[in-house]
């Protein structure tokens, strides 16, 4: 959709086009994504302080760039990134019959080399994918065009060192 008209952009004037794009120059420049931090128990928190060390350099081919801001709770990488958040509630979907049942097309459980997730495919073309039977729940989020099935074999190996099998709370 084209929410400019030639003649809107013709009256602005050489001057003022020049700082607008400048402007959005510098806004567009800035690359690393923000992310609201998790804030769960302590137990939970040391897990997810050795999950981040554990974490790969890179993710579906993505390097390492933390969102701000910084946290040992959050991880992302690339852009437009793959973020990570450690210690987030455990989603409703987790606990609905429809997706045990496989009846819900926007939400489906699964294992990839030892770690089970729900994948959710969200309205925006995103993927939220949360780790399941593990004493955290860790969430990532991969943006359109991302290989989910790649991110999720590159965050495997990390989350079996860090994150036990169990039940978190």
């Amino acid at each position: 959709m084209n929410f400019f008209r030639h003649r809107h952009t013709a009256s602005l004037g050489l001057p003022a086009l020049a700082a607008l794009i400048a402007i959005a120059g510098c806004s567009s420049a800035d690359d690393s994504a923000s992310v609201a931090v998790p804030s769960p128990d302590t137990k939970v928190t040391e897990l997810c302080q050795n999950l981040d060390k554990a974490l790969p350099r890179t993710v579906d081919g993505r390097r390492r760039q933390d969102p701000e801001p910084r946290s040992a709770l959050t991880a992302g990488w690339g852009s437009p990134a793959i973020i990570l958040r450690c210690g987030v509630e455990r989603p409703p979907k987790m606990t609905d019959p429809k997706v045990a049942t496989g009846d819900d097309p926007k939400a489906v459980g699964g294992g990839v080399n030892g770690v089970d997730w729900l994948m959710e495919k969200q309205d925006d073309g995103t993927t939220r994918l949360t780790t399941a039977s593990r004493l955290a729940y860790v969430q990532v989020v991969a943006p359109r065009g991302a290989d989910v099935s790649g991110v999720l074999v590159d965050l495997a190996a990390s989350v079996k060192k860090a994150i036990p099998e169990g039940i978190a709370d």
